[in-house]
């Protein structure tokens, strides 16, 4: 079994981390902040160790602010390597307590918190940590991450666009941001060409947030940017409409060229087994067949309404395939749908019922069920 990501909070990071202040601060105790870290981490989960880790470190450096910032700062590791974080792992999270430390101590110190999430952010991210500042003082928060949107660097022209998501997971919700999207709107502007795919997808993850709160707002955006697009735009705003694809909302299945009711049929449903128990996985297979006389451009996915413990049923959308139909055509799709336990998502018994969306309307397909898990027979 896979160690849990809180595991990565452990004894040996906190030693780590003691011997990385200690090498620019001789006065750092480490003994004692090793003993005060470590105690009841076990119990704690992934954000409350970070958080418990955060609190025993400004216990024990020194009182005055810009001292004990001063003193990370001179403390901290190399810059990300490259300008990806995918597959980097769990290695930068070691610098979550310094940004939780910049986020709950420095509010007073501005100046000297921006160039602390300045530097952090090249080796973690600030995404978090910046958003009590725009709370408190969003115009000179916004002054500076103007001016970090042109930065040379990737992860901080990430962090303007990160930073300013409506529904940053994991994150302090920010008033502000609520009733100013434009202004956030405003800053992904000069991010949408940005040269780096690990840019271009936070922007469409910010867009996305802002289509759950203000869809036309969203649909405004994403029609204005698609004119004259390049090749890489329309990828970000395909990925910025993903969330309003999958709620059939018309608007945005128009910009992409799915707006037209589609003229078809779906055949030779298949879902096997019928009755799956918690913790597998149902196969879905059929056959889209044209009714039309002329070709068709469609964007196929499928919606399973997982059953709630209040026994309404929850909506899940699975992506599928963009098919060129020819007149009277036909295509095979399949796909699998899991039932495993996630954090986000528990399956229910019930009946599940089963849609094939197609440029985003709802085709009938039948259901299957889910039984609990067998428990394990004993040897």
């Amino acid at each position: 079994m896979a160690e849990p990501l809180k595991a990565f909070f452990s004894p040996t990071l906190v030693k780590r981390l003691a011997e990385a202040v200690a090498g620019v601060d001789a006065d750092f105790p480490s003994r004692a902040f090793i003993k005060d870290a470590t105690a009841g981490l076990e119990e704690r989960e992934l954000l409350d160790r970070g958080k418990h880790i955060a609190t025993v470190l400004a216990k024990h450096l020194p009182r005055a602010y810009p001292e004990a910032i001063d003193v990370l700062l001179r403390s901290l590791g190399p810059e990300h390597a490259t300008d990806e974080l995918v597959g980097i792992g769990m290695a930068p999270f070691f610098y979550l307590p310094h940004v939780l430390f910049v986020a709950e101590r420095g509010l007073d110190h501005f100046e000297l918190s921006m160039r602390a999430q300045y530097e952090l952010t090249k080796r973690f991210s600030a995404e978090g940590s910046i958003r009590p500042y725009i709370a408190k003082d969003p115009e000179r928060t916004l002054a500076v991450l103007r001016e970090w949107a042109r930065d040379p660097n990737a992860h901080v022209r990430r962090l303007v666009s990160e930073g300013t998501r409506l529904r940053l997971p994991w994150a302090m919700r920010v008033a502000w941001l609520d009733r100013n999207p434009e202004r956030v709107l405003d800053l992904l502007d000069l991010l949408k060409d940005d040269p780096t795919t690990l840019v271009r997808r936070s922007v469409a993850n910010n867009l996305n947030d802002l289509g759950k709160v203000r869809p036309k707002l969203l649909v405004a955006t994403c029609g204005d940017w698609l004119k004259d697009a390049s090749t890489e735009r329309r990828a970000l705003v395909e990925h910025a409409l993903r969330s309003a694809i999958k709620r059939g909302e018309a608007r945005a299945l128009a910009l992409l060229g799915f707006g037209k009711k589609a003229s078809v049929e779906i055949e030779d449903v298949r879902l096997h087994p019928k009755r799956v128990a918690i913790g597998n996985k149902v196969a879905v297979e059929f056959t889209l067949r044209s009714t039309a006389r002329t070709a068709q451009d469609l964007l196929v996915d499928l919606r399973v309404h997982f059953v709630k413990a209040n026994g309404n049923g929850s909506p899940k959308v699975f992506k599928l395939k963009r098919v060129e139909l020819p007149a009277r055509g036909k295509v095979d799709l399949s796909t699998n749908v899991s039932l495993a336990i996630h954090t986000t998502r528990r399956p229910r018994p019930g009946r599940h019922k089963v849609e094939a969306l197609v440029n985003g309307e709802p085709i009938p397909a039948g259901a299957f069920e889910v039984v609990p898990a067998r428990p394990r027979s004993r040897e």
